[in-house]
């Protein structure tokens, strides 16, 4: 078994911050409530546009258009939507080479637990299923991580596809 430390929640005013960095202009997603105060935080925002969707695939599409005309967006989206869209993840931005970063929450994660040891399926097999679709990850722990977000922008320019970022504990 491995150890980790416990995940801890990160401020929706971090995330925020660190998407101001990162140069994000649009966060596309089908609302997860594992992140629901950054949402708060985005609606009321003037300088990144939230845009709701109503599926996985949705959001994907709608990000390679943003990305098409010149925006840099987020796809934010929880763990159960990215088995949802895998087809459209593969066929679009896989396939289409969008250098497209996910958001994904770990919703209901035990945060004592590494994800790959979690007793829910839907946790633990979230790195396994972008492992084999051969896409990079990174898990946001807490307030330190949140520099992985900009670091998953660089990565994803340099390769020409997407990366995900995995929030393990909700925003606070």
């Amino acid at each position: 078994m491995t150890t980790a430390p416990d995940a801890r929640p990160v401020p929706a005013a971090d995330f925020y911050r660190a998407m101001l960095d990162a140069g994000i202009t649009d966060v596309v997603a089908v609302p997860d409530t594992h992140v629901r105060s950054l949402i708060s935080r985005l609606l009321g925002s003037t300088e990144i546009r939230f845009i709701q969707t109503a599926t996985e695939d949705e959001a994907i599409t709608l990000a390679a258009g943003l990305i098409i005309g010149g925006r840099k967006p987020l796809v934010q989206i929880q763990h159960a939507g990215l088995y949802a869209c895998v087809n459209h993840l593969r066929g679009v931005a896989m396939d289409g080479a969008f250098p497209m970063v996910f958001m994904i929450g770990l919703l209901g994660r035990d945060p004592a637990k590494p994800p790959r040891e979690h007793f829910e399926s839907l946790v633990r097999y979230a790195q396994p299923i972008l492992d084999a679709l051969e896409i990079p990850h990174h898990l946001v722990e807490g307030p330190d991580d949140v520099g992985l977000l900009a670091a998953a922008y660089e990565e994803a320019e340099a390769r020409g596809g997407p990366v995900a970022v995995l929030i393990g504990e909700a925003t606070s």
